[in-house]
């Protein structure tokens, strides 16, 4: 992925790692576009940094998809790159009957989010050049943490949804997949401060560091990340379960 010259769209830009992707990628000289659902939140991320532009979006609406669809390519034709950040995490017991709220919410947000906006826009890329989509999973993509049972199937649905985009864009949009380990943001409360989480600059540095490379790897990943990453094809895919449960 081309590191500067870009107009890239990041969703979830109000805080955390799509708030931290967007400061980093506006330093080093791209227009940014922050989606997210509470404006108040994106013009703070935009604060000092006349190149990041704040646009409400819920991406649980496919109607509000297509209402900033419009607004955005209109306001700017030269968006080449998409990345689908947003996503909530709720904690649930799938082991009794419960409301299902927070799971169909979940779902809403962080998998038919990514699906309905590179639909609204996959035609677009496609004309663009250097254009790409990135697609932020989790670790919990290749090991569910139980207690987050619908927010780590999203996740690997995303995986698997990334993997076959990839295929079908091949040569003509890049597709590339970030899967943060357990960071500190405020996903879940208390979660910023939480000991054993890696820490959001160390995430976002590393991160940074692979998309910086010559040839973008399909999965940008970081050290802390690869115990869940590559846990099933190592052999220790009951051990990483069984730490997920402990987090």
């Amino acid at each position: 992925m081309k590191t500067s010259g870009n107009t890239i769209l990041i969703t979830g830009g109000g805080s955390g790692i799509g708030r931290e992707l967007a400061h980093q990628w506006h330093d080093r000289g791209n227009t940014v576009i922050v989606a997210g659902r509470t404006l108040s939140s994106l013009e703070e991320t935009a604060s000092g940094r006349d190149n990041i532009h704040a646009i409400a979006l819920d991406v649980a609406d496919g109607q509000d998809i297509g209402r900033f669809v419009s607004n955005v390519l209109a306001r700017f034709p030269s968006l080449n790159v998409l990345v689908n950040n947003a996503g909530i995490m709720r904690f649930e017991d799938v082991g009794g009957k419960r409301d299902l709220a927070d799971a169909e919410a979940t779902i809403a947000i962080n998998l038919l989010g990514p699906i309905r906006l590179t639909d609204a826009l996959i035609e677009h890329l496609k004309t663009q050049a250097d254009a790409a989509i990135v697609n932020v999973s989790s670790g919990l993509a290749f090991v569910p943490m139980p207690k987050t049972a619908t927010y780590s199937a999203t996740k690997a649905a995303l995986h698997s949804y990334t993997v076959s985009l990839r295929a079908k864009l091949k040569g003509v949009v890049e597709v590339i997949e970030v899967a943060p380990p357990a960071v500190q943001t405020e996903l879940t409360p208390g979660q910023s401060t939480r000991e054993g989480y890696m820490p959001l600059d160390a995430f976002i540095t590393e991160t940074m560091d692979g998309f910086s490379v010559e040839d973008t790897p399909a999965e940008v990943l970081t050290e802390n990340v690869l115990f869940l990453r590559n846990a099933e094809a190592e052999g220790r895919f009951d051990e990483a379960l069984e730490m997920t449960q402990r987090f």
